[in-house]
């Protein structure tokens, strides 16, 4: 691990970054800047792992969610190689959130995300 850490916000943007990037190659060179090399993501209705299984499945909640923007939700935290934050879901046009959710992330020792856990903590109907 590096001895100077990145903030647990600045992980988290970087995170949120790719997520809401729709252009396929820059969001997939933006999941390369966020995670490691074999990087995994489980959440209750997915599970991934590597550059392209990411992007492929922040790809599936764009198609799912046209127009869908991810940001923060309250202040990210983090200790030792961990970092935990909540995020919001908005839809063009929709005024409330469609979705809220904590991640709780595992870094790498380059700090990147080797790992991200995602909980809903509120989701609309499909």
């Amino acid at each position: 691990m590096n001895t100077v850490l990145p903030s647990p916000t600045e992980i988290a943007n970087r995170y949120l970054r790719a997520w809401n990037e729709i252009d396929p190659q820059r969001r997939l060179a933006l999941v390369r800047e966020a995670f490691a090399d074999g990087a995994t993501y489980v959440d209750p209705m997915a599970e991934v792992a590597g550059h392209d299984g990411i992007s492929a499945l922040i790809a599936g909640v764009q198609q799912h969610y046209p127009g869908a923007h991810f940001t923060l939700h309250g202040e990210p935290q983090g200790h030792h190689d961990r970092v935990r934050f909540s995020w919001a879901l908005t839809v063009n046009g929709v005024a409330a959130p469609v979705a809220h959710g904590t991640d709780v992330a595992v870094l790498a020792g380059d700090d990147r995300l080797q790992s991200v856990t995602g909980f809903l903590d509120q989701a609309a109907a499909a």
